[in-house]
């Protein structure tokens, strides 16, 4: 074999194994289920560490090499890792069985519809045209609008007279939110439910059917180095939030920037203590960030709810400026419509009940802490 062959397969056979070991390491941290941003931050790009592991799989099945037993033990981690990634993603392909079933109302039966647009703006964007644009197209009942602050709340209270129900906590610090509905709001408050400098909404939204849904919007900050040095607040943030679901029975929605994908072990968590259903399972995983990179994109914009809904529309809409795609969903109140459907409503046994306090008290010891 050429000297320049050679040297160029064993470069292609040293990268493989390098990119096999860093697709097993990233693939077995977040087992531990520490709380670590650089541990948590690994439950993010499950299909980009799929691709890696793939592309690793290929190499050391298609290269020359001494089948030793370490090689041998290596392509059977590698296949045994692509199909725990697989397992975790592929409730969120239309290949698996849907979560909430499509609406039986006409999309004409205002009555008994919710429509509800998330829009995480990026603070820094300065372009307000193209979400006000989505918003005149698609006339949802509500908008919640995240990383907002004074500037965009004057941008956006243009919309006021059609939204004349509002609710608004501008901040300068990229976690202001904004709440704007055309359907009366019951009780809307903003609440500091961990982080002083956090917001998050709760109240009711009553529907022309006279019917008040329970909401709960967040933006939890992330786990990243700039951020958060762990994932403790974000946690306890959205189960908190699922354990007082869990003791108020009625139509429920959860929406926002949860900085959390939706296949990550918390998420799963908070949705069996809630008992709210994910419309994406099933019907695919409408990344929205990053907006700008299609290779580096995952789920981090959100909407949970109760069985009482089922679904009309889901979309993710087009680039408003922002690092994050907005979505739009339109519920349709049919509340034995779950019945109908091959699925059991997911339930916290005493293990996910003891493992929610704990996170709970975690993070309450975080902010304690002063811990950033």
């Amino acid at each position: 074999m050429p000297l320049f062959l050679s040297g160029l397969l064993t470069a292609a056979h040293w990268l493989a194994w390098i990119l096999g070991c860093v697709g097993l390491l990233v693939t077995v941290v977040p087992v531990f289920r520490q709380t670590a941003w650089w541990i948590r931050i690994c439950d993010f790009p499950r299909l980009q560490i799929v691709a890696g592991l793939c592309l690793s799989l290929a190499a050391m099945l298609l290269l020359p090499a001494s089948r030793s037993f370490g090689h041998s033990f290596f392509v059977v981690s590698l296949a045994v890792a692509v199909v725990y990634q697989l397992s975790r993603i592929w409730p969120y392909t239309p290949l698996h069985r849907k979560q909430v079933a499509d609406a039986s109302r006409s999309a004409d039966d205002t009555d008994h519809h919710l429509s509800l647009m998330v829009a995480n703006v990026l603070m820094y964007n300065r372009d307000a045209s193209r979400l006000l644009g989505h918003i005149r197209h698609w006339r949802p009942d509500m908008v919640l609008a995240v990383e907002t602050d004074d500037w965009w709340l004057s941008q956006l209270q243009r919309i006021e007279a059609d939204y004349p129900y509002t609710c608004h906590a501008p901040l300068p610090n990229t976690y202001g939110m904004l709440v704007f509905s055309r359907l009366p709001l019951r009780e809307p408050q903003i609440r500091y439910l961990l982080d002083p400098d956090i917001p998050s909404f709760h109240g009711r939204v009553v529907l022309p059917n006279n019917l008040p849904v329970n909401l709960h919007f967040l933006h939890p900050k992330p786990p990243a180095p700039q951020e958060s040095k762990n994932s403790a607040r974000r946690d306890a943030e959205l189960l908190v939030v699922g354990k007082f679901i869990k003791e108020h029975d009625g139509p429920t929605v959860v929406a926002g920037d949860l900085n959390d994908v939706a296949w990550s072990h918390t998420s799963e968590l908070f949705r069996r203590l809630s008992r709210l259903l994910d419309p994406r399972i099933g019907r695919g995983l409408l990344p929205t960030f990053h907006a700008d990179y299609k290779l580096l994109r995952w789920p981090l914009d959100h909407v949970f709810h109760s069985a009482h809904f089922r679904l009309q529309r889901l979309e993710r809409l087009t680039h408003i400026g922002s690092d994050h795609y907005p979505i739009y969903i339109r519920l349709s109140y049919e509340p034995d419509g779950w019945h109908a459907q091959d699925f059991e409503l997911e339930n916290a046994d005493d293990d996910d009940q003891e493992e929610a306090e704990e996170k709970i008290e975690e993070g309450v010891a975080d902010v304690a802490a002063g811990n950033e």
